[in-house]
């Protein structure tokens, strides 16, 4: 028994239908596979660049303080102040390079953040090397302003990844600088 002329049409036109509905199906999966790959690759960059700069921030920091240090005897180092001038020049320039790699590749709230973060960061930087004056004081509040600030960073980068859950709040109380206790003045002495 043959298939009649409208039979044999509508078997083609079945078969045409699924391998149509295959093909879109495969390519619309091919795009969405390759869409989630470039974003994971973008975020997998992303991370790196962010991860880099609040380490250049940090290290930055720290060469700030030993200076600050160092300049006002607090705790005198063994470097010249030459020396710990230079290391500083150097790690702010890294850190500018990182931020760099921040304005390529960072959302908008991640770029205003890590702004205000460079604006406290050179605030230490620049007491630390003397070319604004302040108390000691004054240091630890510009201290405390960079950490704040690299807490905001952490906090847009963590919406920018889509990290859940967050670095402040009620959940995590406010830390302050960590400070050795007040040096005592000797008695009798000036």
């Amino acid at each position: 028994m043959g298939l009649s002329t409208s039979e044999q049409l509508l078997t083609i036109a079945a078969v045409l239908l699924g391998a149509l509905t295959t093909y879109v199906t495969n390519y619309w999966t091919e795009r969405q596979r390759i869409r989630r790959e470039l974003l994971t690759r973008w975020d997998t960059k992303k991370l790196e660049a962010y991860e880099n700069y609040v380490d250049r921030v940090r290290a930055a920091i720290y060469l700030a303080v030993e200076l600050y240090e160092h300049r006002e005897g607090i705790r005198l180092s063994d470097d010249p102040e030459a020396r710990q001038r230079a290391e500083l020049s150097e790690a702010t320039h890294l850190r500018g390079r990182a931020f760099e790699r921040i304005m390529l590749l960072a959302g908008d709230e991640v770029v205003e953040a890590a702004h205000a973060l460079n604006a406290a960061t050179l605030e230490v930087d620049w007491q630390s090397t003397g070319k604004t004056p302040g108390t000691l004081d004054d240091w630890r509040t510009r201290n405390r302003a960079v950490f704040a600030a690299i807490n905001t960073f952490h906090e847009t980068a963590r919406v920018d990844l889509g990290v859940s859950g967050s670095v402040t709040g009620e959940a995590h109380p406010d830390r302050d600088l960590l400070l050795p206790p007040a040096r005592r003045v000797r008695e009798g002495a000036d």
